[in-house]
């Protein structure tokens, strides 16, 4: 009955990783769209502003009094026509706005059509909602629309427009650029095309967290007792890594879209080869070992020293470590692991190094945990019960890491010795007699 619960537990749990992993990746993939539509949006704005301060504002004002289709018009419109197609737009073109409600096209920037003269009337009616006149009218500022449907000059496209301010500092009309949806659409999947691969990283750590979950459910139903409490707090380790590592790689997606929108395709690459190599470190974990419980921690440990920028080196010996319990095993290294990992957190993320050896040969197991950080404090003391170096903190019981190591190696007739490599290097080794 208690394996049933527990497969149960385990096939529910795993279902809703993959369940949250899912809503993730289709989150990310609704937001590179809408970055990518506020990008070109707030992009063309820009061009918008340029264009503006950049136009003939004599010959403009001069056929804002006449209105026809004249040598200031053509002038205009020609500018307007050489904007937009530099720009890969729709449509760049002037409108007025003298009430809170419609707007009118003034001059459209597009090549003179011989067979049609009056082609885009002046004075005709804009497709600009009314939400966005109002706020040009009212309050004199930028505005950008949503999908507009238009049959006549469309079909879908957002526009987006700024003031025309002449020398006395007057809005004298708006500059407006329409966008075609179709180059919103191709740049989004641009975008996600080259961003497929990280969202792609995702699944990676949830298969990561599952084949683990695996291997530890296979080592738990050997264990019995007081081994439960040992193994929740190594798995919790785990999800806080792989979930801080997931997360991590959500951000560098964003960064990876900045790179691409302002058009930094080396700078995107260099981002990408500092992610292979986090991947390569991850990849360099063995979960192979002849000893799952020992897989499993050292795994655990070296996720979390990646997310607090330690380098460390793993290094154990084709032994199944059979003569020591599971449970004490991880008791021991967990233990002094964990005080190697909070010493070297004081130093800057440069500095921070932890190496750990696990060696069999035919009289011991011996287990080498070295680390740079602060000084080593007394080893008289530090093995009491209670001891401890660091700050007291409410609620928390101190001094009982080293203590429960101690006693745990005494029941094998171990021994455990602290030294001091040099001024700010620290060695743990752990002997444990093969019976």
């Amino acid at each position: 009955m208690r394996r049933f619960k527990l497969r149960l537990i385990m096939v529910l749990s795993i279902v809703l990783v993959i369940f949250f992993i899912g809503i993730t990746m289709y989150t990310s993939y609704i937001k590179i769209g809408d970055t990518v539509e506020e990008a070109i949006a707030n992009q063309s704005l820009e061009s918008a502003k340029s264009i503006a301060k950049a136009i003939d504002l004599e010959t403009y004002e001069r056929f804002l009094k006449e209105r026809n289709r004249d040598e200031d018009y053509w002038t205009i419109r020609d500018y307007l026509n050489d904007a937009r197609e530099k720009l890969g737009v729709l449509y760049v073109y002037t409108v007025e706005i003298n009430n809170p409600t419609v707007s009118t096209t003034l001059i459209v920037g597009y090549p003179e059509n011989k067979d049609d003269p009056n082609d885009f009337p002046i004075g005709e009616d804009c497709t600009v909602p009314e939400a966005q006149v109002k706020l040009a009218y009212e309050e004199g500022k930028q505005f950008v629309t949503g999908v507009l449907d238009d049959m006549k000059y469309g079909p879908h496209y957002i526009t987006v427009g700024t003031p025309i301010i002449n020398e006395k500092g007057e809005i004298i009309s708006y500059l407006t650029i329409d966008i075609s949806t179709d180059t919103l659409d191709g740049i989004k999947k641009t975008v996600i095309k080259s961003n497929i691969s990280l969202l792609v990283l995702s699944g990676f750590f949830v298969i990561i967290f599952i084949i683990s979950f695996l291997l530890l459910q296979k080592w738990y139903q050997k264990e019995v007792g007081s081994t439960e409490s040992t193994y929740q707090k190594e798995i919790k380790t785990l999800i806080a890594s792989v979930s801080s590592l997931r997360h991590d790689y959500v951000n560098h997606i964003q960064v990876l879209h900045g790179f691409l929108h302002m058009g930094e395709v080396d700078q995107a690459k260099k981002y990408v080869d500092y992610l292979s190599k986090d991947i390569q470190i991850i990849e360099s974990i063995k979960l192979n070992l002849d000893h799952p419980g020992l897989a499993i921690l050292l795994q655990t440990k070296k996720l979390t020293c990646q997310n607090q920028q330690i380098d460390m080196q793993i290094t154990v010996d084709d032994n199944p470590f059979d003569h020591i319990k599971t449970i004490d095993l991880i008791n021991i290294l967990s233990n002094i692991i964990d005080n190697a990992i909070e010493a070297t957190m004081e130093l800057p993320e440069e500095l921070r190094k932890i190496s750990v050896s696990c060696k069999a040969d035919e009289l011991n197991y011996t287990f080498t945990i070295t680390n740079v950080g602060r000084k080593l404090p007394d080893v008289n003391h530090v093995f009491k019960q209670g001891y401890s170096t660091k700050k007291v903190e409410n609620g928390r019981v101190r001094g009982q890491g080293l203590f429960i190591v101690k006693e745990t190696i005494n029941k094998y007739n171990g021994s455990i010795t602290l030294e001091a490599i040099n001024e700010k290097e620290t060695r743990a080794i752990v002997k444990i007699p093969i019976k």
